[in-house]
């Protein structure tokens, strides 16, 4: 069984979209998503700085962006699962039918807005990635510091959060057998500094009448599969403000069978987690158009 998973924010890098943007459907849909959202996504594929990119409210949108218009380009009618990571749920929620593409980039252009507006109402944060120690000891002591998980990533990676000069303090007393990396990141994302954002997300999801999910779609909530559109929208909007279960998303694809996941562009931040939390018999990243050749080949076979 084949899964398509959609990355998040940090899989964009400057440039990435060049070689994409030589397939003319691609370009197109990228060009109908610009219009869109009065958002030059071509400019900032190609030839933007990392700097600007890594703006949440460029980032957001010109990675769901980028990860729809690979979709298009598989043959979706034989995925068995979808699954995003943080903003790639938003693509998730394309692909499994639930919203259509214009639907998509608004949504997530008033995400990455709202998100960074809401990084600048409180006082200076950031995130870290903790990588090793037990996760429960590196959770409660994280709490010690008044951070908190932001995401869940598996295989002895816990993503925290909250006001950088707690993250100073605890530079001072690092987690027990735990590696801290600061992340480039413009503020604590899925935490409770993200609560404006939330509801001005809920606000605009009002106004969209989702579909139900022609396939399996899981939510970062805890890992679940979520039968009707209107619900998954709900989690997402509410997913904004609490924790990424990445781990147990990865659970529910290894208990229902996946045995092969697809990486949409953006491609590669996703790649290591699933190859270190699940057994599967392939996975294939789509870095670059060349890659299409064999994600499609792995779904031309998934129901013979």
């Amino acid at each position: 069984m084949i899964a398509i998973a959609c990355p998040g924010q940090g899989s964009q890098k400057p440039g990435f979209m060049s070689s994409w943007l030589e397939i003319p459907s691609y370009r197109q849909d990228i060009e109908i998503m610009s219009d869109e959202i009065g958002l030059d996504l071509i400019r900032h594929g190609t030839t933007s700085d990392e700097d600007t990119i890594r703006d949440t409210a460029i980032a957001q949108p010109l990675i769901v962006a980028a990860s729809i218009a690979s979709a298009n380009l598989l043959n979706l009618e034989n995925v068995d699962a979808v699954v995003g990571h943080s903003v790639g749920e938003v693509a998730a929620g394309y692909v499994a039918g639930v919203i259509k593409m214009t639907e998509a980039i608004r949504l997530v252009n008033i995400r990455g807005q709202a998100m960074a507006r809401a990084a600048k109402t409180s006082e200076e944060t950031s995130m870290a990635a903790i990588l090793g120690g037990e996760p429960k000891q590196i959770v409660a002591h994280l709490a010690k510091y008044n951070l908190t998980p932001a995401n869940y990533n598996g295989s002895g990676q816990i993503v925290a959060a909250g006001l950088k000069s707690d993250f100073e303090a605890m530079q001072q007393d690092p987690p027990p057998m735990a590696k801290v990396i600061p992340l480039t990141v413009s503020g604590a994302f899925h935490t409770k500094f993200m609560e404006p954002a939330v509801a001005e997300l809920q606000k605009h999801i009002e106004q969209i009448k989702p579909i139900n999910p022609r396939t399996m779609l899981l939510s970062n909530q805890k890992g679940q599969l979520v039968t009707t559109g209107q619900k998954y929208l709900d989690l997402l909007v509410g997913q904004v403000a609490n924790p990424v279960r990445w781990d147990l998303c990865m659970k529910t694809m290894s208990k229902n069978g996946i045995g092969v996941v697809i990486e949409l562009s953006p491609a590669g931040t996703l790649a290591g987690l699933v190859k270190r939390g699940m057994e599967l018999s392939n996975l294939i990243t789509l870095r670059d158009p060349i890659d299409l050749e064999q994600a499609n080949y792995a779904l031309s076979g998934a129901r013979e």
